[in-house]
């Protein structure tokens, strides 16, 4: 018997979650009341029946009776009942982003503001959040990634670290990413923009990643950068980090720090926390000419 419950944030990716987790086999029950999920644990645990993998959603609409899931996880300990948690996390900024574009009501919201309702929520799950056995962070995951994450965990039994790393390339020109937590500068390699022949190709064409990458210095830097990142993940993981976005920049972020960003997503592509590359300005000076 595999039981999870599904819960976190609302507006984070719980419903969705659950959805896919059907797809895949589980029998899914959401917004069940607190006091039956013991006895439908031992229901579905029984030898006479047929279902060997749950997920309940729980959360915020559980009300005043939300804290009484810790006496209920205190009794799957008791009775070494194999529970599992998944905590589905966002940002504030994305949390409200997503509500005013569904135009729906926060559940702890009620006449005040959306941020109001989202700091209250984080409160009253805190202790969910403790005793997750798996934090995922959907506030960079499109949809399919997310599915990508939940394959992860609950289909394909692999190795899960509550991390999710995006490689970010930028151009310094628009800004440095407000979400960074590593920030990097390649503006040393010189700049194929100025090679007619290379100007309008970007990063995810082969001949600027010959171009930046025949140069000695990119491969010192991906090899100094990637020996920090893989010193600094395990240590990130160990403290309780959940989302990492490194951003690496050139002037408009079209050709060397793709490049870089491509090469280090390479790097790290073996690892078992979560990954993905995105290149923010990669079509900006195009769009910006027309």
């Amino acid at each position: 018997m595999r039981f999870v419950i599904i819960t976190g944030m609302s507006g984070a990716g719980k419903s969705t979650t659950l959805k896919f987790l059907e797809d895949a086999g589980y029998y899914c029950v959401d917004n069940m009341p607190i006091a039956l999920i013991t006895k439908f644990a031992d229901l579905a645990n029984t030898q006479q029946s047929d279902i060997t993998k749950v997920a309940v959603g729980v959360d915020i609409r559980s009300g005043e009776s939300l804290p009484e899931l810790e006496s209920v996880l205190e009794q799957f300990k008791a009775k070494s009942f194999p529970c599992e948690i998944l905590f589905l996390e966002a940002t504030d900024e994305v949390l409200v982003k997503r509500y005013k574009e569904t135009r729906r009501a926060h559940p702890l919201a009620g006449a005040d503001r959306v941020d109001k309702g989202i700091s209250e929520e984080r409160k009253k799950l805190e202790f969910l959040k403790k005793q997750a056995d798996y934090i995922l962070d959907t506030s960079q995951l499109l949809t399919r990634e997310l599915k990508i994450e939940i394959e992860k965990i609950f289909v394909n039994n692999e190795q899960f670290n509550s991390l999710y790393v995006t490689i970010l390339s930028f151009g310094f020109k628009y800004g440095i990413p407000s979400d960074s937590d590593l920030v990097f500068d390649v503006r040393f390699l010189p700049n194929p923009y100025y090679i007619p022949e290379l100007k309008a190709l970007t990063g995810n064409d082969k001949a600027i990643q010959d171009y930046v990458m025949g140069f000695d210095a990119a491969h010192e830097f991906l090899n100094k950068l990637t020996d920090m990142v893989n010193f600094l993940i395990p240590n990130y993981i160990a403290e309780g980090k959940n989302r990492l976005v490194i951003s690496i920049g050139c002037t408009g972020g079209k050709h060397r720090s793709v490049t870089l960003a491509n090469e280090l997503y390479r790097q790290l592509s073996d690892k078992d926390y979560g990954l993905k590359v995105e290149h923010r300005d990669i079509l900006k000076d195009s769009l910006r000419k027309k």
